[in-house]
């Protein structure tokens, strides 16, 4: 039998959402094998089973390397000739600029191929296009602009496959192109030395999980493989010790974490954790860090403040604080980020009221439509994006937000629900002539869109939307790993759990439920967080909190309920407080007790 079972007989939460186990009873199976057969906790093996984790593959699931899952960079489409040149590049003392994108990933990857470089005596340039009056990716301008600086080679990373004129561009002004992207491919290649983007039709290695800084490591492997075989080059970087960025860049660009990607987080953690990157350093100081890091601390607080440069300020900032090693200059750098953060956090606050008004309006007396779409001449283009994501969390469905400018030509950002790819939908309006261009994946697009077309790009998603966004939102159900009681969430759990992580995109963070506590109080804390104290029938007590909850449903249940007892959804956490650890509940979802 593989059909899913209601969890604790929850039909309708607070959300309006069934629970389901997530477990088919042969997942229950194998839970137990490999409970039994690595003495695991039961739980443990849950989670691991729950994710296609087989009792086979458990033992090499648990303990990730990087020997065991890199694939070989051979593999990749175009690698052997981007290494060649590369290497060429370095054997020559060539001048080399690297053109990155703006967000954490291209800051990232900009700073790793720099640091590569810098090894071998190369000075790499590293040139950020800005995001409000360069937009994403190459531009013939600034290509030009290198080429004429005396750079024979550039390196595109995180961007560069849908650039063919601008690429165009740097070749006739000189320079050779080597693109090192990820992004999905939207026409011909460009006409570059080597297109490395393992999500190139004609790409077989499988590895298109990979975000920029992953292609980006794993073409430097490559590289300094030719130099050693082929160029006879007996000094080696360590590349182990880079894969501080490789993870903080995989975690926050949201990629599956499977496969190398899982590897690349892990050990990626305890290089973070040792300090190795004074900008890394710089920054978890500056946003008063006080415990080891791990995927929530650069999600939440690290890659916001990377990304705050290219938001509202100077987009180079953040690879040029990766890339440092002056901790003078880095401090100084991760001073301004932080400034810069705190403006970006005000500025969006204002922001996503404004559009959660817009958003409610459209949405009172009934279903409303199917993809939220709000606009505003007096939003920043550069924090549309995080608009987006929050009006898809509240509405439960796939949101735009757009900035126009003093033309009426607006920039906006997409985010969508799982299922319901919205980058092909914007490539569908692009062809339509809806919009002036667009594209993005599944997950999320970007767009530039006239004014005057609004209402009619507003029609054409009703029309094409409808019918599968609507019965996405009735298919919605959350899938619950195991009961879990306040009595049993011990460090020791906490920590067998990691070692089954770390969880994210592609590797979903394990949903508990403690079931029938007595909420004992329920009250807002910081701007919009409802904090919990929850206690067992057995006596157990432990605190919880629901992030962004004020003004949801989920709070609304939380502040209603004071002193009933509830079954309460959500994931264990370790928090610290005067250098000791404790075990902390994040509530996602919530029922009464019958």
């Amino acid at each position: 039998m593989t059909d899913k079972r209601t969890f604790l007989g929850v039909r309708k939460s607070a959300t309006g959402l069934t629970w389901e186990h997530r477990l088919t009873e042969r997942q229950e199976m194998a839970a137990l094998t490999i409970a039994q057969t690595y003495g695991v906790p039961d739980i443990v093996a849950r989670v691991l089973a729950g994710r296609g984790v087989t009792p086979e593959e458990t033992e090499r699931f648990l303990d990730p390397t990087i020997r065991n899952l890199l694939p070989d960079p051979a593999s990749l489409t175009d690698m052997e000739r981007a290494a060649q040149r590369i290497a060429a590049a370095i054997g020559n003392r060539e001048k080399v600029a690297i053109f990155g994108d703006y967000d954490v990933d291209g800051a990232a990857s900009s700073a790793l191929l720099k640091r590569f470089l810098a090894f071998y005596g190369v000075d790499a340039e590293i040139y950020i296009p800005d995001r409000i009056f360069e937009g994403y990716g190459p531009n013939p301008e600034a290509m030009r602009e290198l080429a004429g600086r005396g750079a024979s080679l550039i390196v595109t990373v995180d961007c560069g496959t849908n650039s063919g004129p601008s690429i165009d561009a740097a070749r006739l002004a000189g320079a050779d192109v080597v693109v090192l992207d990820h992004h999905q491919v939207g026409g011909p290649l460009p006409d570059a030395v080597a297109v490395v983007n393992p999500n190139r039709e004609d790409d077989l290695s499988g590895q298109g999980h990979l975000c920029a800084a992953g292609v980006v490591f794993l073409t430097l492997v490559q590289t300094a493989r030719v130099l050693r075989i082929e160029r006879q080059e007996a000094a080696q970087p360590d590349l182990l010790d880079l894969l501080d960025l490789v993870a903080l860049a995989t975690v926050c660009d949201v990629v599956p974490l499977t496969g190398v990607n899982r590897a690349f987080v892990v050990k990626g953690l305890v290089v973070a954790r040792q300090q190795k990157n004074v900008g890394l350093a710089a920054l978890a100081r500056v946003a008063r860090i006080g415990e080891p890091i791990n995927t929530f601390l650069l999600s939440f607080l690290i890659g916001p403040r990377i990304n705050a440069g290219g938001r509202i300020g100077d987009a180079a900032l953040g690879s040029r604080l990766l890339a440092t090693d002056d901790p003078m200059e880095a401090g100084q750098i991760a001073d301004t980020l932080d400034r810069l953060n705190q403006e970006r956090q005000a500025m969006e606050q204002q922001m996503l009221a404004e559009a959660r008004a817009e958003a409610d309006a459209e949405l009172a007396g009934g279903a409303g439509p199917a993809i939220v779409v709000t606009a505003s001449r007096d939003w920043h283009p550069g924090i549309v994006g995080l608009l987006a994501s929050r009006l898809k969390e509240h509405a439960r469905r796939p949101a735009f937000a757009i900035a126009f400018n003093a033309n009426d030509v607006g920039t906006g950002s997409g985010r969508s629900i799982a299922g319901f790819n919205l980058g092909r939908l914007v490539r569908e309006a692009a062809s339509e002539g809806l919009i002036v261009k667009g594209g993005g994946h599944a997950m999320a697009a970007g767009i530039t869109v006239e004014r005057a077309k609004l209402g009619a790009l507003r029609a054409f998603f009703e029309e094409r939307a409808a019918s599968d966004v609507f019965r996405l939102q009735d298919e919605e159900v959350l899938d619950i790993d195991a009961a879990l009681s306040a009595d049993g969430a011990t460090l020791s759990l906490l920590e067998t759990l990691e070692k089954a992580g770390p969880f994210g995109a592609g590797h979903v963070a394990p949903v508990f439920v403690l079931p029938r506590h007595r909420l004992e109080d329920a009250r807002q804390v910081g701007a919009n967080h409802v904090r919990a104290d929850l206690r067992s029938d057995g006596g157990g007590r432990i605190q919880a909190i629901a992030f962004r909850a004020v003004d949801t449903a989920l709070g609304d249940f939380l502040f209603a309920n004071r002193g009933q007892t509830v079954h309460v959804a959500g994931s264990l956490s370790g928090s610290y407080w005067n250098g000791n650890r404790k075990v902390d509940f994040r509530i996602v979802d919530a029922a009464l007790a019958v």
